[in-house]
């Protein structure tokens, strides 16, 4: 079975793998994982800047009335 992996050692997995479900398991959790992070930034990011977001909302408004 020819793989599509991430990474060299989740390809070498892959391929050792009798089925195909388990490289397809490994690949979505791959992109769950590198997902993750960016996520979590950027709720914590709005958290941390949604004042200073808003205001400029509010700013970008009245200057365009």
């Amino acid at each position: 079975m020819d793989a599509e992996a991430q990474c060299a050692m989740c390809k070498a997995a892959n391929e050792s793998a009798l089925d195909e479900d388990s490289g397809i398991g490994i690949n979505e959790g791959i992109i769950y994982l590198m997902g993750i992070p960016y996520i979590l930034l950027g709720v914590l990011g709005y958290l941390f800047f949604r004042k200073q977001i808003g205001g400029f909302f509010r700013e970008f408004a009245d200057i365009h009335k």
